[in-house]
């Protein structure tokens, strides 16, 4: 009677001499060399008679463990283990029953042979596109009868090996420690919180976010921002789950990187998967002592690029004007797309030492490099390049008295020449816009703004704006001074562009794009900003409010929170999904106040369907209301954890 024997991956050990698939074997001490192990597949049945066990003649070359493994051979007769890089010394047994590996049914194996000799890659290969597109066998070669199960037997050879064959890693010097983390330890219940919310982080998703409970991984950055703000140092066991949450999401890397400190980056500088945390995130980098002008001048010539670009931010960041002279010592000699990630560096700390500095680049033989160099320059009002694009622009607007009113004149210029190129101007239009409009456009945002006060006598920003514009210049005027006022952050004329909260947008004084105004409003102070955010959506609903909430800081004033929340109050009393909603009740989890929790809480409470409704819109809205609910009373939870100490 036949009987069966499962299969499988792991690795039966075979006495010196006997048939037997269970124990360990006696022939020796274990050596180094590589096990090796007849094909194995995981959960393949195969049957034998009782009268001869396939199992009874085995032949084991390799380490003395005898790490064997049952073959896919189904037939009667004997089976070869044959091993590979078996390690001198190492014993070997075979077996005394009938037949051998050059016997009867031997033949049987030729085919695994040639799959065996194959690649691990070549293996994986063939399963990623298939056996029958790529059949496990060598280059011209027969194609086993049984492809599937000869690349499964081959991939469990494969397995075998690796997890036999290792060989103990050389000893090296251990790294030097840590640099010390003074900063106080988290009270207990908030280092549990961190590790419930980086746990949750890693848990798989369950396709979708419908339910009542907190999205937990919204609530990772707000956490790092109060952990950071409060001077707390990160648990060290909870190091390596909080530097993988910074690798898969990088808006969590500065703050992240901030709360590891200098054991996360020393961490970081042990596992490749973390090399991240080395390019400078968060101005968090392994760099040397940037008073040490020696060590200083070693990595900016040896360094890879994101060490010399988080070296250039910290020494900017201490000295702008001792940063920009160590670019200029390799500048000629940097590659074109370096040079523009260099110039990018001077963002911060721009003054007027860093003019002569850009003034040379504008000669710059790469054009993106030219038009960054142009660009910074204009942000500097007093520079050179900004006098003369200003005397370029006066020469296209001015004062126009011949109406019953004044106005403003423009007569764009008629050519781009050398000089307006060489300043950073762009000669080529993009698709869909006029070479005039574009050239003056150009020219206008990189005038300082000042220079329209005087140009229209005295007038203020508000003054300048409300003049009405001839032919038909002005959105291409306002939104050059838009431009102009984000780029020399300027908060009078981005309060002037901005106009009246409750003005229709398409009628203001500036620009209607809501892009453009939200780019005005990162310029206000943070109280003004916040208070004509809640005064347009009072005026005009959440629907285009998205872009401009972006930029309030959070959590958000109580007026702005109020807006908020009444403008979702009257959006589900009109019966609509709030589906249309979603992007903004997301933002509301994460920025109000959660002192408003109390006040949401009447708002959960599911309506009944009103007529012309949408259906089901009522318990969609009272589901969403309990989200937000529950998220503003756990971050309340979650601050107050941290206040323990």
């Amino acid at each position: 009677m036949p009987r069966t024997t499962a299969l499988a991956t792991t690795t039966p050990t075979t006495t010196a001499s006997g048939p037997t698939t269970t124990g360990s074997a006696t022939a020796g001490p274990p050596t180094t060399g590589r096990a090796t192990a007849v094909p194995a597949r995981t959960a393949r049945t195969t049957t034998a008679p009782t009268t001869a066990d396939p199992f009874t003649n085995v032949t084991a070359t390799g380490t003395s463990t005898a790490t064997g493994a049952r073959s896919a051979h189904s037939g009667p007769g004997p089976v070869s283990d044959r091993g590979s890089d078996s390690a001198p010394g190492a014993t070997s047994s075979s077996g005394s029953g009938p037949g051998s590996a050059s016997g009867p049914g031997s033949g049987s194996l030729s085919g695994f042979d040639a799959v065996a000799g194959l690649s691990w890659e070549e293996l994986v290969t063939s399963a990623l596109l298939g056996t029958d597109r790529r059949p496990p066998a060598p280059r011209g070669g027969p194609a086993p009868a049984d492809a599937p199960a000869a690349l499964l037997d081959a991939a469990a050879l494969h397995t075998v090996r690796q997890r036999a064959g290792l060989r103990p890693a050389v000893p090296q010097a251990r790294p030097a420690p840590a640099a010390p983390d003074p900063r106080p330890a988290l009270p207990e219940a908030a280092r549990l919180r961190l590790a419930h919310l980086l746990a949750d982080r890693a848990a798989p998703s369950a396709g979708g976010r419908r339910g009542a409970a907190p999205d937990l991984t919204e609530l990772i950055p707000q956490w790092l921002a109060t952990a950071n703000r409060m001077g707390y140092r990160a648990p060290a066991s909870l190091l390596p789950p909080l530097l993988d949450a910074a690798r898969a999401r990088t808006d969590l890397r500065p703050q992240a990187l901030a709360f590891a400190g200098p054991r996360g980056l020393w961490l970081a500088g042990l596992n490749p998967d973390w090399r991240f945390a080395l390019r400078g995130a968060a101005g968090g980098t392994l760099r040397p002592d940037v008073t040490d002008p020696d060590a200083v001048a070693r990595l900016w010539e040896e360094g890879l690029f994101a060490e010399r670009i988080a070296l250039l931010d910290a020494v900017r960041a201490q000295d702008p004007p001792a940063g920009t002279a160590l670019l200029a010592t390799t500048w000629a000699s940097e590659r074109a797309e370096d040079r523009l990630m260099f110039l990018d560096s001077l963002r911060s700390g721009l003054g007027n030492a860093d003019e002569p500095f850009l003034e040379q680049a504008l000669s710059d033989r790469s054009r993106n490099v030219c038009a960054t160099a142009a660009e910074l320059l204009s942000a500097l009002p007093a520079s050179a390049l900004a006098g003369r694009m200003a005397a370029r622009a006066l020469s296209c607007v001015h004062l126009d008295r011949t109406g019953v009113s004044p106005g403003i004149a423009v007569e764009a210029p008629h050519e781009c020449d050398a000089g307006m190129q060489r300043d950073g101007v762009a000669a080529v239009p993009p698709a869909g816009r006029g070479e005039r409009s574009w050239w003056l456009g150009q020219l206008v945002e990189a005038t300082p703004l000042d220079v329209w006060e005087e140009r229209f006598g005295g007038r203020a920003a508000e003054e300048v704006v409300a003049l009405p514009v001839a032919d038909e210049w002005a959105g291409e005027l306002h939104a050059a001074w838009c431009r102009a006022a984000v780029r020399q952050r300027n908060p009078h004329w981005s309060r002037a562009l901005l106009g009246r909260p409750s003005a229709p947008p398409a009628s203001g004084p500036g620009t209607a794009s809501i892009a453009e105004r939200s780019k005005l409003l990162s310029v206000l102070e943070e109280g003004e900003r916040a208070s004509w955010v809640a005064g347009f959506i009072a005026a005009h609903g959440l629907s285009e409010a998205f872009q401009l909430l972006g930029v309030c800081t959070v959590p958000w004033a109580g007026p702005l929170g109020r807006a908020v929340v009444d403008a979702l109050d009257i959006a589900r009393d009109g019966g609509s999904y709030p589906w249309s909603f979603s992007g903004v009740m997301g933002l509301a989890e994460r920025c109000l106040d959660p002192a408003e929790a109390d006040r949401l809480e009447v708002l959960t409470a599911a309506q009944d369907e009103q007529e012309g409704a949408s259906p089901g819109a009522g318990g969609y809205w009272s589901e969403a209301f309990q989200r937000l609910v529950s998220t503003l009373r756990l971050r309340a939870t979650m601050e107050a954890e941290l206040l323990a100490a």
